[in-house]
């Protein structure tokens, strides 16, 4: 709740058009929440929690209740009509020979009905439960599926949301760098400037050449674009990253470090087990999961080649009552009940190739589980080596900003005092320059090998 108030509170300003001042885990958060594609998969991870659920139904029985209607044009007789013809016939001797017709044609009449029941109009109810005894062990590995099919829809989650936060990384840390060289700018642009009318002054004074103004000039009008050029990539790289988080592109951002005048350095951890590696990294995860899912898809094609045992149980009413002479009520109902064998015989192989052919599909992604450790390991190795080198290098950066900062007050005082020249001190603000920029460069290369390696580690998960 605490982290929703926070997303809400820096969006806030953005409607109202004033700046605001995102640290970075503030832009990574609002990237995950905006990007699309992290909500693809989190939709994914989903469905394959119904899937899952859809697979344990089958453990329970299957009960169904139904019911029919059916209307016939015609009844249905239980004698031919020669014979119906016959007994009308002898019926009508009978009453001719005893004068008892009134009952023998009654009794006539009732045979006549039972003879030809009706059935025009037909309802029928019941109620059937089947459960499975027996399927060979099919319900048991689909499920054993759908649980390793959910493990590995949130295991292309968490490869999302690393991806989704390396970026976001690279484009935070890519401002604070663009944004300490325009301070760099701004700063050695306004000192030439500054030089520029001193040494202007000189000339008036006849102590110093229009050689040297000249050159002055030159580097000013340098320092001037450069300042140019970083202004607007620091503007087109705020854009980018507004972009990445969900912000309008025109959003005036500011970020926790761009004003510092040091770039964090990472608390660096040590080297992690492989095989701990291999379990966190979402991408072997994927292809170990998939190589199980085959394995288990192997074992339900086996079981379609193994009989099937089942329960069933039927409780049926129908109306005409056929039990008592097909009369127009309902009957009593009748119960069945009993147990239902299935046996596959033969259907050109089908069972059996869908078996070889998931066997099949196992080993391939056991094929390509091996080789992804193989890669995997040789980009862990890479990136502790450049992370490493990073580290050597922004310690070797600081020494020569170091170094550049003092050679450029000597310089400075020597100019003010008269006895170094302009080319020392332009060499010297140059040397700063430039040290000053490798420093930002070297701990932005530092943040950046931090992160790969953390990616490449598999420590950056979503924990959703």
């Amino acid at each position: 709740m605490k982290k929703l108030i926070m997303i809400l509170t820096a969006l806030l300003p953005v409607s109202l058009g004033a700046q605001q001042t995102l640290s970075l885990q503030d832009c990574r958060d609002l990237a995950v929440r905006s990007s699309k594609e992290l909500d693809q998969a989190r939709i994914e991870v989903e469905m394959a929690g119904y899937d899952r659920k859809i697979a344990l139904a089958n453990y329970f029985p299957e009960i169904s209740a139904n019911g029919a209607y059916l209307h016939n044009n015609r009844d249905i007789a239980l004698v031919s009509d020669e014979k119906a013809t016959m007994f009308t016939n002898f019926c009508a001797f009978a009453d001719q020979l005893l004068p008892v017709s009134g009952p023998i044609n009654a009794i006539a009449g009732d045979i006549d009905k039972a003879m030809h029941p009706d059935i025009h109009d037909i309802y029928l109810g019941g109620i059937s439960l089947k459960q499975p005894v027996f399927v060979g062990g099919k319900i048991v590995y689909s499920n054993q599926m759908a649980a390793l099919a959910e493990e590995l829809a949130e295991s292309k989650l968490d490869q999302k949301y690393a991806d989704i936060i390396v970026d976001v990384d690279q484009a935070y840390w890519q401002i604070v760098s663009i944004s300490n060289k325009k301070k760099l700018a701004e700063s050695y642009s306004s000192l030439l400037h500054k030089m520029q009318e001193d040494v202007r002054r000189s000339v008036e004074a006849g102590v110093a050449t229009e050689s040297d103004e000249l050159q002055i000039k030159v580097k000013a009008n340098e320092a001037d674009m450069l300042l140019t050029k970083s202004t607007n990539g620091l503007e087109l790289a705020k854009m980018l990253l507004c972009k990445r988080i969900g912000l309008p592109l025109d959003s005036e951002i500011i970020l926790a470090d761009e004003e510092s005048s040091f770039i964090p350095v990472p608390e660096l951890c040590e080297a992690k087990d492989m095989e701990q590696v291999y379990a966190d990294r979402p991408e072997t995860r994927s292809l170990s999961l998939a190589g199980q899912v085959f394995e288990r898809k192997a074992k339900v094609a086996r079981a379609d080649m193994l009989p099937k045992v089942a329960l069933t149980a039927n409780y049926f009413v129908n109306n005409p009552n056929c039990y008592d002479g097909f009369q127009n009520k309902w009957n009593g109902g009748m119960l069945s009940a009993g147990v239902v064998v299935s046996v596959p015989i033969f259907h050109g192989m089908e069972a059996t190739n869908k078996y070889r052919k998931a066997k099949a599909e196992a080993r391939l992604y056991g094929d390509r589980y091996d080789d992804a450790k193989d890669l995997i390991r040789l980009q862990v190795a890479k990136q502790r080596k450049l992370l490493e080198e990073a580290a050597e290098k922004l310690s070797m950066s600081e020494s020569n900003l170091a170094n550049a900062e003092e050679n450029l007050r000597k310089a400075n005082v020597g100019y003010e005092a008269g006895v170094t020249s302009t080319e020392t001190v332009l060499g010297a603000q140059t040397a700063w320059l430039s040290a000053h920029g490798d420093y930002i460069d070297a701990g932005i290369e530092l943040q950046m090998a931090y992160a790969m390696l953390q990616k490449a580690e598999g420590n950056i998960k979503s924990n959703e």
